[in-house]
Parts: C-alpha cells; sequence; structure tokens
C-alpha cells in the first residue's frame, strides 16, 4: 500500500472530519437556504478544495504560508473577509426572506449551482490553516518509495469522500429537522445562527496573531 499506516491516517482524518468547524456552518447555512442540493453542491465545492491544498503541500507551497508571517496573515486576512461576507449575507438573506414571507409561503432561497459551489471552493480554498494542517500531516503518511504528489492526492480524495458523506449526512438531518418542525421558523432560526456562527469565526481568526 503506498500510503503508510493507513489505519491511522483514516482515524485521524474522520475524527478531523466530524470536528464542527466552518465547513459544517456552511453546509448548514447553504441547505438552510436552498434546500439539499444547495448543501450538497455546496459540500462538493468544500471537499475539492482539499485537492488544492494536497497539491500545494505535495509541491511546498505550503511551506511559504507556514515560513512567511506576512503572506500567511495576508492569505488568512482575504479567507476571513470572505467567510465574514458569507455571515453577513446569511443575516441579510433570513431578514429579506421574513419580509417577503407575507406575500409567499416558500420561504426557502433559490437555489444557484454555481454560487453554492463557489461558496464552498473557495471558503475552503482560502482557508490557510486547511493549507498548513495538509502540511504537516499528510507527510505523516507519505511512503518513500512512491510518488509524494500522487500519495498526497490519494489521501485528499479519502478525505473527501469521508468528508462527503458525513456532510451529506448533516444536510439530511437538516432538511428532516425542517420537515418534522415548522419548516419555515426553523430555516429563519438556522439561517440566523448559522450566520453570527461564520461571523464569529471570521472575527476569531481576524483577530488570531
Amino acid at each position: 500500500m503506498p500510503i503508510l499506516h493507513i489505519e491511522a491516517f483514516l482515524i485521524a482524518i474522520t475524527i478531523l472530519t466530524i470536528t464542527p468547524g466552518l465547513d459544517t456552518a456552511l453546509v448548514i447555512r447553504n441547505t438552510t437556504r436552498g434546500g439539499e442540493k444547495d448543501g450538497f453542491v455546496t459540500n462538493i465545492g468544500i471537499c475539492s478544495g482539499l485537492f488544492f491544498h494536497a497539491s500545494l503541500s505535495a509541491v511546498g507551497i505550503s511551506l511559504l504560508l507556514s515560513q512567511s508571517p506576512q503572506l500567511f496573515q495576508t492569505v488568512k486576512m482575504i479567507g476571513a473577509l470572505y467567510i465574514l461576507y458569507l455571515g453577513v449575507q446569511g443575516l441579510r438573506q433570513s431578514f429579506l426572506t421574513t419580509t417577503k414571507s407575507k406575500e409567499t409561503t416558500d420561504t426557502k432561497g433559490s437555489f444557484n449551482l454555481i454560487k453554492s459551489f463557489r461558496e464552498g471552493l473557495l471558503s475552503n480554498a482560502l482557508n490557510p490553516k486547511t493549507a498548513i494542517f495538509y502540511l504537516a500531516f499528510l507527510p505523516q503518511f507519505i511512503n518513500p518509495e512512491y510518488s509524494a504528489f500522487m500519495q498526497s492526492l490519494l489521501m485528499a480524495a479519502i478525505h473527501f469522500v469521508i468528508a462527503m458523506c458525513w456532510q451529506a449526512f448533516i444536510s439530511r438531518m437538516i432538511v428532516t429537522a425542517q420537515k418534522r418542525f415548522d419548516g419555515g421558523r426553523t430555516q429563519l432560526i438556522m439561517e440566523r445562527l448559522t450566520g453570527v456562527v461564520l461571523i464569529g469565526l471570521a472575527v476569531k481568526l481576524l483577530m488570531e496573531k
């Protein structure tokens, strides 16, 4: 097997995936916004970003981020500002939905495939912490007898599958909760809650040294 200690890798990457964070918050927000399709496409965008970070790690570009504080802070700020934008947009959309609910019984936002994929991809690709994590984590399982680049992509593919399954499960749970309870009210609560969470994450990133 090209990857060393595959069992340890699977355990570690699974724990990482199910730990709540930005990805979970974004999937929840977009699922409540546009339904399960919205959450699923956002999920694909997020997970596609893993290949970007795996490639950076393999060719050593991530090393530049870890050794250049100024560059790291620049990328970090860009990513945090984008997360902040997503959070503000989520809150804004929830209040617009409240206003329009007097004129329509459908409180669910329209689904835009390109927008959902772009939001997921950029939220992951602009997160320098993921790049640093991949730089530190993936080499632990690289077999020097095989291509480091191909092994990095293989591990990213494994992470992709695990993350897709987990976040698809989250989307399904959100949709089920909306159907079981007051769908419109549940949607508004989730949109506002995840909007606040995203803003909080962005502020935390911006304030970190």
